[in-house]
């Protein structure tokens, strides 16, 4: 599925302010029920701790990548927040994290929800992505440019 039907406009926030890597999840929560008014944000939050229990989802050189499994969803969804300020996210690398993407996908994950987390994550590892995402200072330029790079990494590793 295109990045554009995963992550919509409304659910990009540039500049965020992060006293932690538990607060970022809270805010990626809040942004990630926007699409689901009868989940709760506690919910969300909820799984994505767990799922961080499981195994730092801190790709390394600043970027991370929180998701988790959601019941009551029939599709992939995520946000993406770039923090004013890194935060400690215990990155393997030991670098604070400040582009972080956030999903839930459905509890019984396919093939094309596995697609989905595969296409986040060549996103976030794609360098010259991550330095342009780092350069942008509004929310819209930031999705514009995410969007723009997910069309060109994806042409790079689908071919």
């Amino acid at each position: 599925m295109p990045l554009q039907e995963i992550i919509k406009p409304d659910g990009v926030l540039c500049n965020a302010t992060a006293r932690s890597k538990k607060h970022c999840l809270e805010i990626l929560s809040e942004l990630l029920v926007r699409s689901y008014a009868d989940i709760a944000s506690d919910d969300i939050f909820e799984c994505l701790i767990d799922r961080e229990r499981l195994g730092c989802t801190s790709l390394n050189r600043g970027a991370a990548f929180p998701h988790c499994r959601v019941g009551g969803i029939d599709r992939s969804v995520a946000v993406m927040i770039k923090l004013s300020e890194p935060v400690d996210f215990d990155s393997p690398d030991g670098e604070p994290v400040d582009l972080v993407i956030g999903m839930m996908v459905p509890e019984d994950v396919d093939d094309g929800h596995r697609a989905d987390i595969k296409l986040v994550t060549d996103v976030l590892a794609d360098e010259g992505l991550r330095v342009r995402l780092r350069e942008m200072t509004r929310s819209k330029d930031l999705y514009d440019a995410l969007i723009d790079g997910a069309d060109t990494t994806c042409r790079k590793n689908c071919a």
